[in-house]
């Protein structure tokens, strides 16, 4: 061999390229792991702004809750009112069922008029007394839980999801609190 050669051998770029791979073989799973954490925790601030968004609703028009996701969101730019276009929540989500981050979005509402009569002026129908929102994960590598919401507030999980699971009728389901 001669003493002045340059560069590495093929032994010393094989052991870089197992290195390499070693880390990424730890690494991958972590950071899979983290992005569904991430996505679960945003489909829960996601649930609690659309039930704010009904309760900000509800007291703005006098009319109960809404009877569709359309009627929060609408298009930018448009005026709010209350048949439609609320303008409280965001167009991707007032659509129904609804896909965001890694997780569908499915609005039920109680079936249950809030106003028989005196609807008031500005809303074609009554809204209604209740609601659910439902958030199951897409697959199973967005997410591992699935949860709900309802005019009650609180959050339920189940954390033994199926991909598109469907949690409506929230408080019946029997489901734990998210702690």
């Amino acid at each position: 061999m001669r003493k002045n050669q340059k560069g590495f051998s093929l032994i010393e770029l094989l052991i870089v390229v197992a290195i390499i791979l070693i880390i990424a073989a730890i690494a991958i799973p972590n950071l899979l792991r983290a992005k569904i954490a991430a996505n679960q925790s945003a489909a829960v601030g996601t649930l609690r702004t659309i039930s704010s968004a009904e309760e900000t609703y509800s007291s703005t028009y006098s009319d109960g809750f809404t009877t569709t996701l359309a009627m929060l969101g609408g298009a930018a730019g448009a005026a709010p009112k209350c048949a439609a276009n609320g303008q409280l929540i965001d167009e991707v989500l007032s659509n129904d069922p609804a896909q965001k981050g890694g997780y569908q979005y499915i609005y039920a509402n109680s079936g249950v008029v809030a106003l028989p009569t005196g609807v008031p002026s500005g809303c074609a129908t009554s809204g209604f007394t209740g609601f659910s929102v439902s958030a199951g994960p897409v697959t199973l590598n967005t997410g591992t839980a699935a949860y709900c919401i309802d005019e009650t507030g609180v959050v339920r999980v189940d954390s033994a999801a199926t991909a598109l699971e469907n949690l409506n009728n929230c408080s019946a389901t029997g489901k734990p609190p998210l702690q």
